[in-house]
C-alpha cells in the first residue's frame, strides 16, 4: 500500500484519495473558469456533478480490475470493488465514463457535444500537471532502469519504488510535457474560435504522449503480458485512429466544400 494520511479505528484515509479529491476540486474550479472566459453553461457540469462521479469512478475501477484480471479475479465483495489504496484505476476509462455522462445529459438538453468538447478537455489537461507531481511524490508513479541521464533515484526509507538504481523520471516528465499541453491549448484558444479545434489537438497529443512514454512504465497488466502494449497504450491507439478519422472526415468536407465554391465562382 501507498503511505497512510491517517488511520481512525477501521477507517484509513490513504495519499491517493487526496489526490484525487484535490484534483477533482482543481478540475471543477477549472471547468468554472473557463465557463466564465469563453461562455459556456456551468450548469451542465453543476446540476450533475453526482453523476458525474459516479460514472467516472465506476467505468474507471471496472476497466482497471479487466486490466488486472490476473490479480483482481479474487475480489470477494463490493466493498474491495469500490475501495482503493493506490493507482487502482484506469485513466482512459475515467475519461470514457466522463464523457458518456456527458453525451447522455447534451442529448437530453438537445444540444450538440462538439460546443462543450473544447471546455472539458482543457480542464481535464490542467490538472493532469497537478495529478503526474503527486503520483511522482507519492511514489504512484515511475518508470523503468534507463541510461538516458536524466535518471532519478529513490532513497527515501519508506519509498516502495522496488529498483535500487536511478530510474527514468516518468511522472516528472508527463508533468512537464501536461503543463506545455495546457499552456498551448489555452493560448491558442484565445485566438482561434472553431469549436472542435482544442479537444481534437488535446486529445491526440494527450494519447501520443501515453503510447509513447508507457513504454518507459513499470506497469505491467494482462494486455502487456500477451500483447506487448500495456492496456493505456492499446486505449491511446484506439483514441488516435478515432482522432484522425475525425480529422480526415474534416479535411475531406473543406477540400468538397472548397471546390464547390471554386467552381461556382467560375
Amino acid at each position: 500500500m501507498y503511505p497512510l494520511l491517517f488511520e481512525f479505528a477501521w477507517f484509513k484515509v490513504y495519499t491517493f484519495w487526496i489526490t484525487i479529491t484535490i484534483t477533482f476540486f482543481l478540475f471543477y474550479w477549472m471547468l468554472k473558469k473557463l465557463s466564465v472566459k469563453f461562455s459556456y453553461d456551468f450548469n451542465l457540469f453543476k446540476s450533475n456533478i453526482l453523476l458525474f462521479f459516479l460514472s467516472t469512478f465506476i467505468f474507471s475501477r471496472l476497466f482497471y480490475v479487466l486490466s488486472q484480471w490476473s490479480d483482481m479475479k479474487f475480489i470477494k465483495s463490493p466493498f474491495e470493488f469500490f475501495i482503493m489504496s493506490d493507482y487502482n484505476f484506469s485513466l482512459y476509462w475515467a475519461l470514457f465514463g466522463f464523457f458518456m455522462m456527458l453525451f447522455i445529459n447534451l442529448r437530453i438538453r438537445k444540444e450538440s457535444i462538439i460546443k462543450y468538447l473544447d471546455w472539458v478537455v482543457l480542464a481535464f489537461v490542467f490538472v493532469l500537471f497537478i495529478w503526474y507531481i503527486w503520483a511522482f511524490l507519492w511514489w504512484q508513479i515511475y518508470g523503468k532502469p534507463t541510461n538516458l541521464w536524466i535518471e532519478i533515484a529513490y532513497n527515501n526509507s519508506n519509498s516502495l519504488v522496488p529498483f535500487t538504481v536511478p530510474i527514468f523520471p516518468l511522472p516528472i516528465v508527463y508533468a512537464i510535457l501536461s503543463f506545455f499541453i495546457f499552456s498551448s491549448l489555452y493560448i491558442i484558444k484565445m485566438y482561434i474560435k472553431t469549436k472542435w479545434f482544442i479537444w481534437y489537438w488535446g486529445l491526440g497529443v494527450f494519447a501520443t504522449m501515453n503510447l509513447v512514454f508507457e513504454f518507459f512504465s513499470w506497469k505491467d497488466d494482462f494486455f502487456s503480458v500477451k500483447f506487448f502494449l500495456n492496456f493505456n497504450q492499446i486505449c491511446s491507439i484506439i483514441l488516435l485512429v478515432f482522432v484522425w478519422r475525425i480529422l480526415y472526415n474534416m479535411v475531406k468536407l473543406a477540400s468538397y466544400e472548397w471546390n464547390i465554391h471554386i467552381i461556382d465562382k467560375n
